[in-house]
């Protein structure tokens, strides 16, 4: 394959559309029937309300919005997660050619999250995990444009606070990004000494909260419940104190090994595994609190409280590694290397719809 600045856009959407074929009509023709947790949503997207016993609503709005749509097919509801998937590349995508003056550079950017685990093999079980990606995506790009422009636009603060809001309502977990989003603002304000704040921020605030109003209703007067049952199942019932010991280093070690592909690819295209981390550059900085600080927070999370991490519930995390580590490595990318890159990335491309359908017909 080659790969040059004018065929770039064409190979991301020949990637993309690939990717949404492979993980719709596989699962399609394997699985006898649909996944737990897309059951559930469709079963709560029956009864539509602001919450449900276990999550937010908004994996079940749009399970609902395809169940009107399409009607009981298990086709669509695979193709549903893997428009969530795709259009979460492409925002992946979009954000790493503002990053990177090398679009090669960002279509690798890309290409080599699909190599993590939560972004193939599990992706054809629509849930509040995967409802979370496109959100996520969304967030954290318009927050590089709130954060990197000159001017603060009214509609990218519009857009942060609305994506960030549908983001919550997939899962409680989204917070941690948008913690650690804000913890960047505030670093920026106290670092560069700024006394005047942009009235345009807390734009971002009231449209968040506005759109969460009636969800905060529901909770109040269903005691809270999909609070309890998340605290309950991170094993805060279970009061050892060994769990502040076991449980995060079972959560870095299942992380490290779930990156394991990754960084196998990593690996292929640098000549020399060397960086320099320059707080000062506001595309790193940027891309260590996107990525790192949502990631060190569960982790303090598990340490302080003794809560088992579940390995699903980090999915949405890695989407912006691929950006992080290309711009970490840049320098040090021998782009003649491209090809054996590619060799490997279309082998295990080609290799995990392959074992799912094995693993699917045995």
């Amino acid at each position: 394959m080659s790969i040059n600045n004018k065929n770039i856009n064409n190979v991301f959407y020949i990637f993309v559309i690939a990717h949404l074929i492979f993980w719709t009509m596989i699962p399609s023709i394997t699985n006898h029937n649909l996944p737990l947790d897309t059951i559930e949503a469709l079963a709560w997207g029956s009864n539509l309300d602001w919450g449900f016993s276990k999550h937010p609503p908004m994996s079940a709005f749009f399970s609902e919005v395809f169940y009107q749509i399409f009607g009981p097919q298990d086709w669509a509801y695979y193709l549903l997660s893997q428009i969530f998937v795709i259009i979460s590349f492409y925002y992946v995508f979009k954000f790493s050619n503002e990053i990177f003056n090398n679009k090669l550079l960002g279509l690798i950017s890309v290409l080599l999250i699909e190599a993590i685990y939560f972004y193939n093999f599990t992706t054809p079980e629509f849930n509040v995990n995967v409802c979370q990606l496109p959100f996520w995506s969304l967030t954290v790009y318009y927050s590089w444009r709130v954060f990197s422009g000159r001017e603060i636009k009214f509609l990218d603060c519009f857009l942060v606070g609305l994506f960030a809001a549908f983001g919550f309502l997939s899962k409680y977990l989204f917070i941690y990004l948008l913690i650690s989003i804000v913890l960047l603002f505030i670093y920026i304000i106290f670092y560069k000494k700024i006394k005047k704040i942009d009235f345009r921020y807390f734009i971002i605030i009231e449209v968040f909260l506005v759109l969460l109003v009636p969800h905060f209703i529901w909770l109040f007067n269903n005691d809270f419940i999909t609070i309890v049952y998340g605290l309950n199942r991170a094993g805060l019932d279970e009061p050892y104190i060994l769990n502040h010991l076991k449980y995060p280093i079972t959560f870095l070690l299942k992380q490290l090994g779930i990156l394991i592909p990754f960084f196998f690819l990593v690996w292929l295209l640098v000549q020399k595994i060397k960086f320099k981390l320059n707080l000062k550059d506001k595309k790193l900085l940027f891309l260590l609190f996107v990525n790192i600080l949502p990631i060190f927070l569960m982790f303090i999370t598990s340490v302080v409280t003794g809560s088992k991490i579940r390995t699903m519930w980090m999915t949405p995390f890695y989407l912006f590694f691929g950006v992080l580590f290309v711009y970490l490595f840049q320098s040090q990318i021998n782009l003649k290397k491209i090809d054996n890159f590619l060799k490997v990335f279309l082998f295990l491309f080609f290799l995990s719809p392959i074992v799912y359908f094995y693993d699917s017909t045995i």
